[in-house]
């Protein structure tokens, strides 16, 4: 009977750790819904400079994301408090998408979209400190695969209130206010159930270079809103490299999955299917990337991961050769790019974890 108990409470107490990612699950479901919607915003706004508006704005949130993630991940460590600037970041978030329902003016979004980004990274380094003191070092990569996975599972839903919002014809101001009462709830559950970590110990026993990571996890931060990546760990092996390597892949990854949501919608808009399908389209290439964060968690302690990485960033770039093929070809386009865009992103969670 004791032993019964003592398990309910073992229960009970990892319960009590996971309950913080409540407030970025619902944070995540915002910005889901918000990756493919507001692309195709834009691009109604504006039909014939569309793409060239989305790519201003993503390159904008990118290099203001850089400086402002060494910020955030510099102040944050300065005054040993984390909770603040995750509620920063969420109710920052809430403001500003209200704020996108009142103009229709491009150039003012984008510079709301800019503040976003600069706001926006505020939660990053904070959740990063909360998964390495909340856990042993021996349990990051489980601990970390199951974060982005449980998160990830929240992106997936909020592209599913996209297809919905879509199908039922609610139009781009509802849309918006979704998202900002979906960061809402989530500075709610945050201001609840987030803690600062009493003692900071476990970072000691490890030598990470933060500042790189704080720096790539802004990048990927401010891209994820446009096209749903997440961002990756930073270790200490060849820096240097590792640097070089973030801002090629960090270039690529934008300039092919930035306008994503506008080449997918054309080729649904050609084979005469309603705009939701973009939408549910993206629910399964993030239904992928659940299954590889699923995957890649149960693998975690295996050292052959580390060794099949190199394997999974060429399976990975193939997906990418194809992607391009299948957006030029017209029969069965569809099917092609709904296909690969489900195995890049499994691909794409195997290469995060590992």
């Amino acid at each position: 009977m004791e032993d019964m108990w003592l398990k309910v409470l073992i229960l009970l107490w990892k319960g009590s750790f996971a309950m913080w990612r409540l407030g970025f699950f619902f944070h995540e479901m915002g910005f889901g819904l918000l990756s493919v919607f507001l692309p195709l915003y834009i691009m109604s706004l504006e039909h014939e400079n569309g793409l060239f508006y989305i790519g201003i704005i993503s390159a904008t949130a990118l290099f203001l994301a850089i400086p402002a993630s060494f910020f955030w991940g510099y102040i944050c460590d300065k005054t040993r408090h984390y909770k603040r600037y995750i509620l920063l970041s969420f109710f920052a978030s809430t403001i500003l998408l209200y704020l996108f329902t009142l103009t229709v003016a491009v150039s003012l979004l984008i510079v709301l979209y800019a503040v976003l980004s600069i706001l926006h990274v505020a939660h990053e380094a904070p959740k990063n400190v909360l998964i390495a003191e909340l856990y042993s070092h021996q349990d990051w990569e489980s601990s970390f695969a199951f974060y982005e996975g449980f998160t990830e599972v929240g992106w997936l839903i909020g592209l599913l209130l996209g297809f919905v919002l879509s199908t039922f014809g609610f139009g781009p101001v509802d849309t918006l206010l979704v998202c900002s009462g979906l960061n809402l709830v989530a500075f709610a559950l945050s201001f609840l159930l987030v803690k600062d970590p009493a003692m900071i110990f476990e970072r000691g026993l490890v030598s990470i270079e933060k500042t790189l990571d704080f720096a790539s996890r802004g990048m990927f931060l401010a891209a994820k809103i446009m096209d749903g990546l997440p961002n990756e760990r930073l270790k200490k092996e060849n820096v240097k490299a590792f640097g070089a390597g973030l801002v090629l892949f960090s270039l690529a990854t934008s300039i092919l999955f930035t306008p994503m949501p506008v080449f997918v919608s054309s080729i649904v808009q050609a084979a005469g299917f309603p705009e939701g399908v973009v939408f549910a389209i993206f629910v399964l290439n993030s239904g992928g990337a659940v299954v590889g964060y699923a995957f890649a968690g149960r693998r975690s302690s295996e050292p052959s991961g580390k060794r099949n990485l190199g394997k999974v960033v060429m399976f990975r770039s193939f997906l990418t050769f194809l992607l391009i093929v299948a957006l030029q070809t017209t029969a069965y386009s569809v099917g092609l790019v709904t296909g690969i865009l489900v195995l890049m992103g499994f691909a794409y969670a195997l290469f995060l974890v590992y």
